[in-house]
């Protein structure tokens, strides 16, 4: 799949779920139920136990179905890790230029972190398909709106703090997708294999956003 491809499908569904879970025999029920839901992506972070082992696994079950993706990857030899094991799209906190061009080199998206105007802008043009404003909890929806002010140009996402409550405010000042955990990926349902409730809530967010962008 085309790094365009994959972009247009998170931004299709505008949901990217993030887990970080040590338990993955719970991991099959999860993707199902966030298919279900309308939601195709999901974002492995590195800091689950052998993500990569991980990520391996689920990219030779779902084989493009379903995109998994790795998160919170901090350095080029990480990232070159997890698109050798699958891994369709890498997101980082930071600011990274030499893994930017390292993941576009294998033809997989690049969502790089920034927080002021000038890292947002800077990893626009060092190539990020979209930036990921973190940490987003304490700067909210306002901020989106304020940045896309001058910089209109640029894909945004938060991660951190989106909740249902926020979602659709989030959308309508200016984000293309959300980074969004345990607010979608509810540990209790988890842990009670509730899938139809897990479903649900993914339905809930893919029409915040639907919501968002009507608006």
């Amino acid at each position: 799949m085309e790094r365009g491809q994959i972009l247009a499908r998170i931004i299709d569904s505008g949901i990217i779920a993030v887990i970080r879970l040590s338990d993955i025999s719970k991991l099959e029920g999860i993707i199902g139920a966030l298919t279900s839901g309308g939601i195709s992506a999901l974002e492995v972070t590195m800091t689950t136990p052998n993500a990569p082992d991980i990520i391996k696994q689920l990219s030779r079950r779902y084989d493009g179905e379903f995109l998994i993706g790795a998160g919170t990857v901090l350095d080029t030899e990480t990232a070159r890790m997890v698109i050798q094991a699958g891994a369709t799209f890498v997101v980082s906190p930071v600011l990274n230029p030499e893994m930017i061009r390292m993941v576009h080199r294998y033809d997989r998206l690049m969502i790089a972190g920034a927080f002021t105007p000038t890292e947002i802008l800077s990893a626009w043009e060092n190539g990020a398909d979209v930036v990921k404003i973190f940490p987003a909890t304490a700067l909210g929806p306002g901020y989106f709106k304020d940045i896309h002010g001058p910089l209109p140009q640029v894909r945004l996402t938060p991660t951190g703090g989106v909740k249902l409550e926020n979602a659709a405010e989030f959308i309508k000042a200016g984000a293309c997708c959300l980074g969004v955990g345990t607010a979608l990926l509810d540990k209790k349902m988890i842990g009670d294999s509730d899938w139809n409730g897990l479903a649900q809530r993914a339905l809930k967010f893919v029409g915040a956003v639907k919501k968002g962008r009507s608006t």
